[in-house]
């Protein structure tokens, strides 16, 4: 039996103190005074607690509390995160727009800020960073390939994937190349910003050694065709520090998500060439941009047009021709192997 009930039984009986039956069941005088107080207000005699369950009983007497309707109103947090993305946009301004719009609901600057920081730790680690619209393309290539057969001889080669992310909205950008050469990274930057169609603030690559003469942590020195890309376009270049994915987790990210969403669906199909991969990835692509985000509003592709499309610069006149370059060594004769070319001697 339990103390609630047994207390209601003997307060039945009318013979026995408070005092005396908070001695007899162990408890003190004042919780007897109070379940007394409790079955008063809620209308339960000894012969109504007869018929309950104990948790019946404790739920008659106990109710839940009403909690009280805050008079504070929720600031809108996942708008907030988008918000803080605009450049020039801070937590105080957007404070004092909120202040403005519901003066007399809002919460103080400090509990404003305390409840975003609390949204935003539940968020991933890779979403927690804030990018500015229109400030980082960042590119990379998947680990993942797709095999292509030649019809006419049966043999097959790896395409690789190259995924573009944009840092502010997460649009993405797939394609295949033939492998990762110099040519073949430049190609897909060039891709990734024609489908964009502009131009971002900064571009973030990994350091390969087709894309870095010399790869560095701190003073990478880039390979001449990226140079040449950067200058025609008007787009700095910052690469990642080697081993530190960190730098870079759009792309780790959009790596993950074009595999999965991409690549795993073409899993069954046979290609025998890279436009006919490419036409397939681009129509994946345009589903993956629509699909909505968990934790955000809207998806890629409404980030897109509402944060980083307005801001990005416009695309040069004319597209980058891609030159190939190869370094040879001149031998005695003033010849470079396997050429005619033959070098000045004022050149050596």
């Amino acid at each position: 039996m339990s103390k609630i009930r047994h207390t209601l039984q003997l307060l039945h009986g009318g013979a026995l103190s408070t005092r005396q039956i908070g001695a007899a069941l162990g408890i003190s005088k004042s919780t007897v005074s109070e379940i007394a107080s409790y079955a008063r207000v809620a209308d339960v005699d000894w012969a109504l607690a007869q018929t309950l369950s104990d948790e019946e009983l404790q739920a008659r007497l106990y109710k839940p509390p009403v909690p009280r309707a805050s008079r504070h109103l929720e600031p809108d947090c996942a708008r907030i995160h988008i918000e803080l993305r605009r450049p020039g946009v801070t937590l105080q301004l957007l404070w004092e727009e909120y202040q403005q719009q519901h003066a007399g609901q809002a919460y103080k600057y400090s509990a404003f800020c305390e409840k975003y920081q609390a949204w935003s730790r539940r968020l991933k680690r890779s979403m927690r960073q804030t990018h500015e619209a229109g400030d980082k393309l960042f590119v990379d290539y998947a680990g993942q390939t797709v095999p292509i057969v030649d019809a006419s001889t049966g043999e097959i080669t790896q395409a690789q994937i190259f995924v573009a992310v944009l840092g502010a909205s997460n649009y993405t950008y797939a394609c295949a190349t033939a492998s990762q050469k110099a040519t073949d990274w430049v190609a897909g930057i060039m891709a990734a910003l024609e489908f964009i169609g502009g131009v971002p603030r900064l571009l973030v690559p990994d350091q390969p050694r087709a894309l870095m003469a010399r790869p560095d942590r701190y003073e990478p020195t880039s390979h001449r065709l990226l140079e040449e890309l950067s200058a025609h376009y008007g787009l700095p270049v910052m690469p990642a520090r080697p081993a530190k994915p960190r730098d870079k987790p759009k792309v780790e990210v959009g790596v993950q998500v074009v595999e999965r969403w991409i690549l795993a669906r073409l899993r069954h199909q046979t290609f025998f060439g890279l436009a006919a991969l490419n036409r397939a990835i681009a129509a994946l692509l345009a589903d993956l941009n629509q699909r909505p985000f968990k934790k955000l509003p809207g998806n890629r592709a409404s980030a897109f047009a509402e944060l980083d499309r307005p801001v990005l610069r416009p695309l040069p006149v004319t597209r980058m021709a891609i030159a190939r370059f190869k370094s040879a060594r001149v031998n005695i004769l003033c010849g470079v192997a396997s050429s005619v070319a033959l070098t000045p001697y004022s050149g050596l």
